[in-house]
C-alpha cells in the first residue's frame, strides 16, 4: 500500500475516511458521515477548517481550547521546547517541568503545594485515587452521573452503567450518591469506614450540571465532619472555563487534591496534572517510586504547560469568559422562542460551559447538524444524550460571537416539532 510521506499535505475526503475506517474505526467514520463527514485540516484561534478550507467556529473539543487553537504563545513555547529538550533522560531533574509546577501551585487554590503531572485527566484521577488509597481510603464515594475517564479506576468512579457494565467487575467499594445532596452525602460517609470522595464542582458529561448554592459548603462540612479524603475534579472546570480561576471559588471547600487538565494543554500538547496538599502528597514525597509514568513531566508536555498559565493573564481569559459566557447564555436563552414549543427545556451555563437541553434525544442530534450546516461545531455530552453543549475558547472575536447567535437562532427555527415523540405524548 502506498503510504502519504507528505506531512505538510494530509491525504483529504475520501483517503481519510478509507483509512481511517480501515485502521482506527468504521463506526466513527458512519457517525462522522451523518454531521457532513468533513476531515478536519487546519485550526487557529476559534475556528477549525476543514479539507475544503471551510472555517467553523469551535465551540467543541470537550473543553480543551478555552486559549484557542495553536495559541501563539504556547505554541512558541512548545516549539522552542521541541527543539532544545522535548522529552528527559529521567536520570536528572529537568528545569522546565520544576518551573510549571511553581506556576501551577501559584494559581492553585490555597493549601495545594505538591504536584504530579500526567497526560490525561483519566490519569490523573487514577493518581488521585491511589493518594486516596495509600493513605487508607478504600472506600469511595462519587456522584451519579460523574465523569472522571475510561480507564478502569476512573471509569469506577464515572457512575454511569451503560459504560461500565461491559469492563466488570470494576474497583470495589465504590458507592454513587446523587449530585447536589448533601444529606445524601453525609449519610454515605457515616454508614462506613473513612472514604475517598470525589467530585466536580460542575458536572460536565452529565449536561452541565450546576449545583445549588451551598452545596459544595455542604460537602467541605460533611468531608470534615467524617474524615474524609477530598478530591476535586476540576479537569473542564478549571484555570478560568467557568469565569472564574476555579469553580470552587468563593466556597469554603479545600481539596486534599484538586485535579487539572484540558486548558492546561494550552489546545497544543495533552498534558494534566494532580495538585495535592503536602499531607496528602507525602506517601509520593517519601518514595517516588510509589507512582511513575515515563511521559510524567516530560519538558514539552511542562512547557506547554508553563505556557498556558502564562497565557491566562496575557489574554484576559477569566475576565473574558465570564463576559462572552454572560452574553451567549443571555443569547441563546432568547433564542430559544424560535424552537418549536416544548422542545427546548433549559439553557444553562457558568462562563463558557453553556449546555442547551431538549426533550429528546433525538432534537439534540438535530441540533447539533442545523448548527454543523451554519458553521459552529459542539459536542454532546456522554452521560446525557439529550444535552449539547458549547466550550469557545476566550480568545474568540466578536464576529465569531455573532456567527454562534446566529447559528443557534437558525437551529432552533428549524427543528421539526414533529420528528420526535415529546416525554408527554404530544408529537
Amino acid at each position: 500500500m502506498q503510504r502519504n510521506t507528505d506531512n505538510s499535505s494530509p491525504v483529504s475526503g475520501t483517503g481519510v475516511r478509507e483509512t481511517y475506517s480501515r485502521y482506527l474505526g468504521s463506526k466513527l467514520v458512519a457517525l462522522s458521515r451523518i454531521f457532513g463527514g468533513q476531515v478536519e485540516r487546519r485550526s487557529h484561534g476559534a475556528l477549525v477548517f476543514d479539507e475544503s478550507d471551510t472555517p467553523y467556529v469551535n465551540c467543541s473539543g470537550y473543553g480543551v481550547f478555552l486559549l484557542g487553537a495553536t495559541n501563539p504563545h504556547v505554541v512558541a513555547a512548545v516549539v522552542e521546547q521541541v527543539q532544545r529538550h522535548p522529552l528527559s533522560a529521567r536520570l536528572f531533574i529537568e528545569g522546565r517541568v520544576a518551573q510549571a509546577a511553581e506556576a501551577l501551585v501559584d494559581i492553585a487554590p490555597p493549601g495545594l503545594s505538591k504536584v504530579y503531572f500526567t497526560c490525561s485527566g483519566a490519569e490523573a484521577t487514577e493518581t488521585a485515587l491511589k493518594l486516596a488509597r495509600i493513605h487508607g481510603f478504600r472506600r469511595v464515594v462519587t456522584m451519579t452521573n460523574g465523569y472522571h475517564g475510561r480507564t478502569i479506576g476512573a471509569l469506577s468512579v464515572s457512575a454511569r452503567p451503560v459504560y461500565q457494565k461491559p469492563f466488570t467487575p470494576l474497583l470495589a467499594d465504590v458507592e454513587v450518591v446523587p449530585f447536589d445532596d448533601v444529606e445524601a452525602l453525609r449519610a454515605a460517609l457515616r454508614a462506613g469506614p473513612p472514604a475517598c470522595v470525589i467530585l466536580e464542582p460542575i458536572q460536565g458529561e452529565a449536561g452541565v450540571i450546576i449545583p445549588s448554592p451551598g452545596f459544595l459548603d455542604g460537602v467541605q462540612a460533611a468531608c470534615t465532619e467524617f474524615g474524609a479524603f477530598l478530591v476535586v475534579d476540576e479537569i473542564l472546570t478549571g484555570m478560568g472555563r467557568v469565569g472564574k480561576s476555579w469553580a470552587i471559588e468563593g466556597t469554603s471547600v479545600r481539596p486534599d487534591v484538586l485535579l487539572v487538565g484540558k486548558t492546561l494543554s494550552g489546545g497544543v500538547i495533552p498534558v494534566a496534572a494532580v495538585v495535592a496538599t503536602e499531607h496528602a502528597y507525602a506517601p509520593f514525597e517519601k518514595d517516588p517510586f510509589l507512582h511513575q509514568s515515563t511521559f510524567s513531566g516530560a519538558p514539552v508536555t511542562a512547557a506547554a504547560a508553563l505556557a498556558a498559565i502564562e497565557a491566562l493573564s496575557i489574554y484576559n481569559v477569566v475576565d473574558e469568559a465570564a463576559r462572552i459566557g454572560k452574553r451567549l447564555l443571555e443569547s441563546f436563552r432568547a433564542a430559544a422562542r424560535f424552537a418549536p414549543e416544548g422542545v427546548v427545556r433549559e439553557i444553562r451555563g457558568a462562563g463558557l460551559l453553556i449546555g442547551i437541553e431538549f426533550a429528546d434525544g433525538g432534537y439534540a442530534g438535530e441540533m447539533v447538524l442545523g448548527l454543523v450546516e451554519n458553521g459552529v461545531i459542539v459536542n454532546h455530552s456522554i452521560n446525557c444524550p439529550t444535552v449539547i453543549r458549547f466550550t469557545p475558547p476566550a480568545v474568540i472575536t466578536d464576529s465569531e460571537i455573532t456567527q454562534i447567535e446566529r447559528a443557534v437562532e437558525r437551529s432552533f427555527a428549524s427543528l421539526t416539532p414533529a420528528t420526535f415523540q415529546l416525554d408527554n405524548g404530544q408529537v
